[in-house]
């Protein structure tokens, strides 16, 4: 039954402001189009939100009508939670303003702006924020779920420097507000905004991040050949952990039609330091081409953000956690696999988190909503495709390899969501978990925030979809 409340509500009801884009419209097939090509769905009506007050009144259209909607910021989720079918995308990327506050150090950044535009505007002012290294991933989703990069070992995640955040949520039956959380107020919102993972408690509008210092930094580039994959990988998985906490490494074992495996890294120091700390690398198997230099920050922010552009538009992934160094096992698992992998844009990447006094690890698992403190590395298992009919295959892969190296690894990171993953609130959450659900109860009672893998307010039963 609908009351008379929401009777008289839905007669004068609240109206779409901003940018409205809707079937028909000769822009809709470019606006409903996610990053992931797997993923084609077909919205209601999708609003590109200029200011604060377009998102309050799309989530009380939303409301009043019974619509359901979406979040989106970068468009990068990887199982699609940024779309839906029918209902109301609330697209921020049009929110997209940047202001450094040099003399305090802080960074005010609205939710829409992809990453190459941060590092853009806050290196014209000199400063950076520890964030990830994909050009065009919204700063929004990256932040809330974590966000991980080369600062990461020095500086810590993008939720680390994270300060106050101001949210859209909803509020009683229809309606809509906006808040701010910081220590002093909302702080459990704020907690939960460093690593709860987007669109699961509202909006957010705008960041405040504290930013640091930086001038040039140092990157290297080591390339092998695929037989030296039993020699590099554990050699790199003991070496990353160990070395200063001013470098933050990766290593990416291509597909063996490619067969490649590069790492990469950056170091905030010089380039005669950088060959001093790489030497472990560089004596171990048979390194085909290697380069160290020193560049302005924000041409390595260019040279890292190479790897993410020109990829096949779908693809699977999966991501899982390393505290310790694969066994010799393990790393046959990854032999294995791109060995026999669908097609040559397969690979597996792992990227340096802890060790060595990083900044990532000395933060408690439960002083953010980020638990996974004490992992040493990331992993990220990946396939991609352009013909639906790879499909099924690739997704098989993917599946199959993160059953295999499950004896190995640990849980997975909510900005690499997973659907094939049964209990995901572990996965993503650990020990959080019951903490993030008290505040989802507490700032979405009504669960207006949902998707496949949102936080759910009621009890979660992992083969709920």
């Amino acid at each position: 039954m609908v009351d008379s409340l929401a009777q008289s509500r839905r007669k004068t009801g609240t109206r779409l402001t901003g940018r409205i884009v809707l079937p028909g419209s000769p822009t809709y097939n470019k606006a409903r189009m996610e990053f992931n090509r797997r993923f084609s769905k077909f919205p209601r009506v999708i609003v590109f939100c200029r200011r604060t007050q377009d998102v309050v009144h799309a989530v009380k259209w939303a409301r009043e009508r019974g619509v359901r909607l979406r979040v989106r910021s970068g468009r990068h989720s990887y199982e699609g939670f940024s779309s839906v079918n029918g209902g109301i995308i609330i697209d921020v990327s049009e929110m997209n303003k940047v202001q450094v506050d040099r003399k305090r150090m802080v960074a005010h950044v609205q939710t829409g702006n992809p990453l190459a535009r941060v590092y853009r505007k806050l290196w014209n002012k000199r400063v950076a924020l520890p964030a990830g290294t994909a050009p065009d991933v919204g700063v929004g989703g990256l932040a809330l779920g974590g966000g991980i990069g080369l600062l990461s070992r020095k500086y810590g995640l993008t939720c680390d420097n994270l300060l106050q955040v101001k949210m859209v949520v909803a509020s009683g039956r229809f309606g809509a507000k906006t808040i701010i959380a910081n220590k002093k107020k909302h702080s459990d919102l704020l907690w939960a905004s460093r690593g709860g993972g987007g669109g699961n408690f509202g909006v957010a509008a705008d960041y405040t991040f504290r930013v640091r210092p930086i001038k040039t930094v140092s990157i290297y580039s080591i390339t092998w050949r695929w037989r030296d994959l039993e020699k590099v990988f554990p050699a790199w998985q003991r070496w990353a952990p160990s070395v200063t906490n001013r470098l933050t490494s990766t290593i990416e074992v291509a597909a063996r039609q490619v067969g490649t495996i590069v790492s990469t890294g950056q170091l905030l120091g010089s380039a005669k330091e950088l060959r001093r700390l790489i030497r472990p690398l560089l004596r171990t198997g048979t390194p085909v081409k290697v380069i160290v230099r020193t560049v302005p920050f924000i041409e390595a922010t260019r040279f890292f953000a190479e790897a993410d552009l020109n990829l096949e538009p779908k693809f699977k992934i999966t991501g899982a956690y390393g505290f310790h160094p694969l066994p010799r096992d393990g790393v046959r698992v990854i032999r294995e696999f791109l060995s026999k992998a669908p097609n040559k844009h397969s690979s597996v990447w792992s990227q340096s988190l802890g060790g060595a006094g990083s900044a990532v690890s000395r933060v408690s698992p439960t002083a953010t909503a980020y638990p996974h403190r004490k992992a040493e590395t990331i992993y990220e298992l990946s396939a991609r495709w352009r013909n639906n009919r790879e499909q099924q295959r690739n997704i098989q892969w993917v599946e199959k390899f993160r059953k295999a190296l499950s004896p190995y690894v640990k849980g997975d990171y909510v900005n690499f969501p997973d659907l094939q993953i049964k209990n995901w609130p572990k996965a993503y959450y650990g020990v959080n978990f019951a903490r993030l659900k008290k505040i989802k109860r507490k700032y979405d009672p009504h669960n207006v925030f949902r998707f496949a893998q949102s936080i759910p307010v009621k009890s979660f039963r992992s083969n709920s979809r």
